[in-house]
């Protein structure tokens, strides 16, 4: 809480969802941003999930999140920012409107190696209105594609940023949520956002 004289003030929450198919890196970005130990629901995965989860492309995975992730970051002492990663399978999307329930806007993790997993999460907030930037998290660093290339698999409107990304280092994903922030804020000036193709 913020003082103002002897009157406290307590801070503008903001809310951005973290999004994205599974095992792309939702939960390794929360907590590479937040200030505090990230609340994280991970759980083993069993053979319950056998033919019920796809591991497509992320075989190794042995772990999962099964409500969501929340980490927390102070932007000035009278703003803060909730971070929320949602559960990356469809049998948890139930979940899904409730938690973007007040966002103001939404980061949508993309893996080269498998954009189709980001097609389900781009509708949703389109559908819904809200706006966001789509992370392209290279994986060991490897950057096998541009920008400009993503925002056409994809089918994205000119005005969504399109980040280049290394969800493990905090500098990388800080600048994935300024992109969402700027796109957020330009929307609620009514102004066209510049578009951020990056590194």
């Amino acid at each position: 809480m913020v003082s103002v004289g002897s009157e406290p003030v307590m801070p503008t929450a903001l809310k951005i969802l973290i999004a994205g198919g599974f095992g792309v890196g939702k939960t390794t970005m929360v907590g590479s941003v937040s200030e505090v130990p990230p609340l994280e629901t991970e759980e083993r995965m069993t053979e319950a999930s056998l033919g019920v989860d796809d591991l497509s492309g992320v075989e190794g995975k042995s772990s999962t999140t099964v409500a969501m992730d929340f980490g927390r970051i102070t932007i000035a002492p009278d703003m803060v920012l909730y971070l929320f990663g949602t559960p990356g399978q469809d049998r948890f999307w139930f979940m899904w409107d409730d938690l973007a329930m007040g966002a103001l806007g939404a980061v949508v993790l993309a893996d080269t190696r498998r954009l189709e997993s980001s097609f389900a999460s781009i509708d949703f907030f389109e559908e819904r209105d809200i706006p966001f930037a789509v992370g392209v998290n290279c994986f060991h660093g490897q950057r096998d594609c541009t920008a400009e290339q993503v925002r056409s698999a994809l089918a994205l409107d000119p005005t969504t940023p399109v980040v280049l990304c290394d969800v493990r280092h905090r500098d990388s994903s800080k600048q994935v949520l300024l992109a969402v922030l700027q796109t957020a804020r330009a929307r609620a000036a009514g102004r066209t956002p510049v578009s951020p193709l990056t590194r």
